[in-house]
This record gives C-alpha cells, structure tokens and sequence, in this order.
C-alpha cells in the first residue's frame, strides 16, 4: 500500500521518463511520504508494440474493413514481416540487440512502407553517423509506418510523443475534450486503463496525482481520473505539471471537476504535500490549488508557508520506473534531435527559474520562470551521484530554463574535482561570459552540447525581445563553445510582431553565415506564439498586436491574433525549415536565398562576410583579478639544462607535458620553471582555487616582471593545451 500514486500519462518521450513525478517521489521522501510512480507512456508503447496485440489489431482491422489507403494496405499485406520482425527491433532499440543492426541496415530485412520515402537521402543525412545510429533511423520509421497503421485503422488521435493533442491545444473551452470523454474508449484508451487498474489495485493509495506537462498528455489524464472516479470512488485525484501551471491559471468550468478534485500550480512540493494532509486530516490549509466548493471552482491560497528551497526537495528518485525497457528512437537527421530522443538521459535542475527574465515572448510573469533560485554546486553534484548509483546511467540533460554561467563553472569544477565522469548537456543564454577558456572548463567536465536562443537573427528585434544579446555576440559565443568541440543548437523564431520580409531574409543570412562558417550545428525555426503570460500577451498594444480575446473556461494560454504589419508569416515556414534542414548537412550556401521560396522576397541587406567579420574582433588581454586559474592537464617531467650565448650562461629547465593526443615542451629559465611546476600542481580542479590575483602575488614573492613571464610564448603554448582563466 502506498500513500500516493504519480502517474506520467501517455504520451511524452520514449527514449526516457519525464522527470516530473521523479522530482515529486524524491521530495516525498524527504516527508517519509510513501509513493509509487508510473510512467503509463512507455508501459502503454511496450504493449502495444509487440507480436501479439499488432496480430490482434491487423485481423481486428480487416474485420471492421477499416484499411482504406495503398499504404495501410501495404502494411496489412507485410503483416507477416512485421510480426516476424516487430520483437526484435524493439529489442534493438532498447538497446538489447545491438547484433540485428547489421540486418537492420541491409535493405531487405524490414518491411517498408511511405515513410521509408525518404530515404533517397539516407545516405547524405547519416553519412558521418555510425551503423548504429543508421539501424536505429531505419528502425524509426518501421515503427512510424506501424503508428501510421494505429492511426488511419484504431485510434486516429494516436502519436509517440502526444496523444489527443489537438483536444489540448488552445482548448479555450472544455467541450470538445468533455464530448470525447464521455465516447466510447478507444482501444489505446482501454489499454491505458488497464495498466492503471493493475497500479490501483497493486497499490492502493490514497491520492492519484497526475503530472501534465503537455496538451497531448492531457486527453489521457482526464481519461483515467474518469476511470478512478467511476470504478474506484474512495481514491481522490490531483492533477499539477507544465500545462495546468501554464494553461488552467483561470479555470471555471465545474465540469472539469466531475474528474479531478484538486489542480495545483507552480512548484507542486508544498501543495502536494498540503492536499495530502487536507485528505488525512479532512481540513486544512492548501496552497495554489483549485478545489470544488459549492458547486463553484475556488482557488485556495491561505497556507502562509513557504515554497520549499531547491536544496531542500531532495534528489529526484527514478525508482519504480522501467529505465532498461525505454526506446531510443532516431527521427531526423538532426544532431540536436537525436539527443532529445536518443539514449537515456537523467533529468536534474541546476537553478530554479531563469537568472535573466526579460525575454518578451516567455512566461516571465510565472514562478517558473520569475522565481530564480540555484543550487550550491556540490549539492548537485551529490545529486548525480545518487542517481548514477539508483540508475546506472551517467547522462545527464539540465533542464534549465538557462543555466547561469557561474553554476556551469561551479559545477564543471566540481565534477572535475571528484574524478566524475558524465556526460552532460544544457540550455543557456548565448551571453558573453561564455568565453572559449570556460567553454573549455565545460568540455572537459563532460559536457557535450548547449542549447540556446537565437531567436530572431535581427539586432532590432533582438533589443525589443529583450534578450540581452547581439548577433555578432551570439556568433562569438557559438565559436567558442565550437572551439571547445561542444554542439550548439539554436532555436529560431520568425513572425514576432513587427518583423519585416526584410527583417526575416536577413535573418535568415544571419542563420545561413552561421552554419557556413560552422560555429552553429544544429536549429529548429519555430513560429513566434503569442502566450498569455508573456510580456506580449499581457501588454499587446506595446508590440502592435491585437489579440483574439475569448470567452474562456478551460485552457488559457496561446492566444490567436493579428498583427499590425498584416504579413502572413506562415508563408515563410516551409522555405526557412528547408534551407536549414540544407545548412545543417553542409550544403545550399551559394544558393540565393530566394531559391528556398515560392514566394517572391526582397535582396538580404546583411553582407556576405557579417559574420565572420564578426569574429575578427581583437580579444581584450585583460584578466579580472578574481578569475580563477585552472591547470587541466597532467604533471609535467622536469629536465634542467644549461643555454650558452655569447659566453654567458643560463640555467635552463624544460617542462615536458603528456596528453591524452601528443607530447610537447616548453624551456623557462631554472627559477620560473621551478615556480611553475609547483604553480601547476597547486591549481588542478582538485585543490582550492587560486585566483589571478592569487597567482600573481605568489610569482612576485620570488621574482618580477609577473606579466612579462605570464603572457610570454612558453606560457601561451600552455594555455593551448589546458591552462585556463576562468
């Protein structure tokens, strides 16, 4: 028996869990809380995707004569092959069965309907990608045409990553949802259920909580708290996560209720706590949690308690959870899209809310993203060694709103400090304290990707985003984090209000130099989406927008409207996503940019060499004080020698240094040598820093001329191969 159930409802990723509920068990049990989590998502897949209940679906979907395409008949005629074949490439892509990728990679093994249609470019995409990662493309789209199957023959509303999502998005009113919720089951629905069931009746708890972090998560949700309302009236149901928090801030229609007895909002620690103890004891104080009272919908917010501190929550517990049977999947040949759904990566939070809340598309004016709080950098990392010993793994993806520069320092340190080795990445801001020494830090600390807003390539619009950045400072800081061999991928917004056709051509030339000159390796553009928590939706008058104002009841959040220049943006999409879908394989720069579109466009004003004239800039020979020193490599060995000029004589020493790549030397005369080899062995990551002033100071004990000796040739060729100021 447990006290609580947490449960991930289909669909989110499946090549790892949502960490939502892992962070909700890992406070609970800071309160001796008991909890199981579920993540219905992968349970539900790994049902549904195997010999048996695909042998069931096909005869099922020839006796209700619902296979109407060439494709889906196609499929039903391999149905032998797939059957044959489905156990196995699921195997492989859990990582079970690395062997069949040879087979997987030969073209008569897997039966193959419309989307192995692109793979006239297979070759081009995945060229430089190993056996492996093509097997596992190739095994994407075996499932793919599978999913198209599930959708024309059972279950239109089905997705890998979202399930019903249309009924989500933009659901300003709770109707729709409401009518498909009072139909029939579907047969994934009656799968879903039965899962549950068997959690309910294994566990018994007192409260089901449901985490929703997305629209398409949400069909699902309401699906099983009906089915808990109906066969298992005793047990209450909460629901929390990224789409109450964002989309229900106004919710007044009581049907909802007829479902779930509490949505809380923001940080779900204290509330959940809370609504456990309003459960046990029938009274008391809720926190950021609508209730039902009277027939009415009511807010409740008279705990005078406050949110408990990051490092306070405890460590995210993955207990429970099938983290050996998640699917790595390959969709596109996207490096950065590859490590979303590709591997198993252990979620962990650096600092809680975003250190710059200015941008004016986001939901600054929520606590996820206004309330900013960091964790100390050895509690972190106390973290990942919990999970690396309950997990097994030693991947890690930050999910910082951005991650500050200084906790990227403090944690890369102390990563290093411990002899750890992970394998990280993380989003950020492309600010300039991000220089080529600390992106070297972050290199060396397993860090292998970033992530990043560029959003509009346009340093006007970039000022009325309020993003805090330039163009030319955000090509400086992709050269760095380039330099230090980490990805950097860039996400990319057209249609803000009051950009131009020209604004957008530039911008795209801005984007085209970049990946030429090849200091970004990855993008998405996406189009900018008017939320009503933003500073946008909250002021639209001040960026020229009129906003679709409706009546609302349920979701609130994308908000329909029109903009002042009256350009239609969306004729763009398609040009933009294929000239960089080009850029990103290396190809397409000489091409003009007009030849991307149907549409006719004005000249780019920005000239050819904007970028890269953008990083000619002089680098300013000037160390703060309080920058710490770090030697990142080993121990040199020592050899003195004698120099002879002119009939005089100097004692010499000559450093020389092994690295992990090549062997190299350096000669300083005998007393800065020894200072040095001393001075190197003192500021490894594992002793306390040493800060420039620090390092100074000591040098003049025994000598002068600091700043001769420090940027003298012996001492650059040390900070190429891992001296760093940082």
């Amino acid at each position: 028996m447990k006290d609580l159930l947490l449960v991930t409802p289909p669909f989110t990723q499946l090549n790892t869990p949502y960490p939502a509920t892992a962070y909700i068990k890992g406070f609970l049990n800071t309160k001796q809380i008991t909890s199981f989590q579920s993540d219905l998502g992968i349970e539900v897949i790994l049902k549904l995707f195997n010999r048996g209940t695909f042998q069931h679906l096909f005869e099922k979907a020839y006796e209700e004569q619902s296979i109407v395409s060439e494709n889906c008949q196609r499929i039903y005629q391999l149905r032998e092959q797939y059957l044959q074949t489905l156990d196995q490439v699921l195997l492989f892509l859990q990582g079970k069965n690395h062997t069949l990728a040879r087979q997987l990679c030969t073209d008569n093994f897997l039966p193959r309907a419309s989307r192995f249609q692109q793979l006239d470019d297979l070759e081009w995409a995945f060229g430089n990608m190993g056996m492996q990662d093509k097997a596992k493309h190739l095994a994407t789209l075996y499932l793919e045409d599978l999913s198209d199957f599930l959708v024309e023959c059972v279950d239109p509303n089905f997705g890998f990553s979202r399930y019903a999502e249309k009924l989500g998005r933009s659901a300003n009113s709770f109707d729709e949802l409401y009518e498909h919720l009072n139909a029939e089951p579907t047969f994934i629905d009656d799968m879903t259920l039965s899962i549950l069931e068997q959690r309910l009746i294994q566990h018994e708890p007192k409260l089901v909580c449901f985490s929703v972090p997305f629209p398409g998560n949400l069909y699902s949700a309401f699906r099983c708290a009906q089915f808990i309302k109906r066969n298992f009236p005793d047990i209450k149901i909460a629901m929390g996560g990224g789409f109450p928090n964002t989309e229900l801030r106004s919710v007044t229609d009581v049907r909802v209720f007829e479902f779930v007895d509490f949505i809380s909002l923001d940080d779900g620690e204290l509330p959940l706590e809370l609504i456990y103890g309003f459960l046990i004891n029938g009274v008391g104080e809720l926190k950021r949690t609508f209730i039902l009272e009277n027939d009415a919908i009511v807010y409740r917010n008279n705990s005078t308690r406050s949110d408990y501190k990051l490092q306070d929550v405890g460590t995210p517990d993955y207990t429970d959870l099938l983290l050996d049977q998640y699917i790595s999947v390959i969709e596109i040949a996207n490096p950065m899209h590859s490590l979303w759904s590709d591997g198993r990566w252990n979620k962990l939070t650096m600092a809680h809310g975003c250190y710059w809340g200015k941008c004016t598309f986001c939901d600054i004016s929520l606590d996820y993203i206004k309330v900013y709080e960091p964790v100390a950098a050895s509690l972190l990392v106390d973290r990942i060694e919990t999970i690396i010993a309950q997990t097994g793994e030693t991947g890690f993806h930050f999910v910082d709103e951005a991650a500050p520069p200084s906790l990227m320092k403090a944690l890369a340190m102390e990563i290093l400090k411990r002899n750890l080795t992970i394998t990280w990445w993380t989003n950020i801001r492309f600010e300039k304290n991000f220089t080529q020494d600390l992106c070297f830090l972050f290199k060396a600390s397993g860090c292998i990707a970033v992530s990043g807003g560029l959003e509009v390539a346009s340093d006007r619009l970039l000022q009325l985003i309020d993003k805090g950045v330039t163009v030319a400072q955000v090509a400086q800081v992709t050269r760095n984090f380039t330099e230090a061999n980490i990805m950097v991928h860039s996400y990319l917004m057209y249609g803000y209000p009051t950009q131009t056709v020209q604004e957008t051509v530039d911008s795209l030339e801005m984007v085209r130099q970049l990946f030429e000159l090849g200091i970004i390796q990855s993008g998405f553009w996406h189009q900018f989406a008017l939320t009503a928590h933003s500073p946008v939706g909250l002021r639209p008058k001040d960026f020229g927008v009129v906003p679709d104002l409706k009546k609302i009841t349920f979701a609130n959040n994308d908000i329909d409207f029109v903009d002042g220049t009256g350009i239609d943006h969306a004729q763009f999409s398609f040009g933009l996503k294929k000239s960089l879908f080009n850029f990103m394989h290396g190809i397409g720069f000489d091409m003009p940019l007009q030849e991307w579109f149907d549409v006719e466009l004005p000249v780019t004003t920005i000239q050819p060499d904007y970028i890269y004239n953008c990083l000619q800039e002089d680098t300013v020979f000037k160390t703060r004080p309080t920058a710490r020193i770090v030697w990142l490599g080993s121990s040199p060995i020592c050899t003195q020698t004698v120099k002879s000029k002119k009939g005089k004589t100097w004692e010499m020493l000559t450093l020389k240094f092994h690295t992990k790549t090549n062997i190299f030397e350096i000669t300083v005369d005998r007393v800065h040598g020894h200072w040095l080899y001393d001075l190197l062995n003192r500021i490894t990551p594992q002793h306390p820093a040493m800060t420039f002033k620090q390092v100074k100071a000591d040098f003049e004990l025994q000598s002068s001329d600091f700043e001769l000796f420090w940027y003298s040739k012996p001492i650059r060729k040390l900070f190429a191969q891992g001296l760093l100021v940082v």
